[in-house]
């Protein structure tokens, strides 16, 4: 994975101080030159997605170019690549049991602690690690 720097980089924007560091996370398997920023409300862009209180999407250079001027918004994760399916095979999967899920915790999304950060998650829905398996269903 390439570092905040080299992305800039590559895309030609030219950061000036105050730039601040933020770490590029992975969005999912496909097509990782692709690159979006899930970020606090507080900043958008024209094309930004508001998905709720918390947190905004946005996939364009603007966002990069803020960031790398010291402005933007206040808290963001920079993620490259993101997963697809079918029409209804995320859905099946939900059913399945093949995910955890839990309500968003924005303080939890965006803190930059990232070693810790799926035990923290499993923590809020009170599983220990050694409780999973690599097996979905219902128990």
């Amino acid at each position: 994975r390439p570092k905040f720097d080299d992305l800039l980089e590559q895309l030609g924007v030219a950061p000036s101080p105050p730039k601040r560091e933020v770490r590029l996370g992975t969005g999912g398997p496909v097509d990782d030159n692709r690159g979006f920023v899930l970020h606090s409300p507080d900043w958008t862009a024209e094309g930004s997605l508001r998905v709720d209180d918390d947190y905004v999407l946005t996939a364009n250079l603007e966002v990069l170019n803020a960031i790398a001027q010291g402005g933007g918004p206040k808290q963001a994760v920079l993620l490259l690549g993101y997963a697809g399916w079918e029409a209804g095979q995320l859905d099946e999967e939900i059913r399945q049991n093949s995910w955890l899920s839990a309500p968003a915790d924005a303080a939890l999304v965006y803190d930059t602690d990232y070693p810790t950060k799926w035990q923290r998650a499993l923590a809020k829905l009170r599983i220990a690690p050694g409780m999973l398996l690599g097996e979905a269903g219902r128990a």
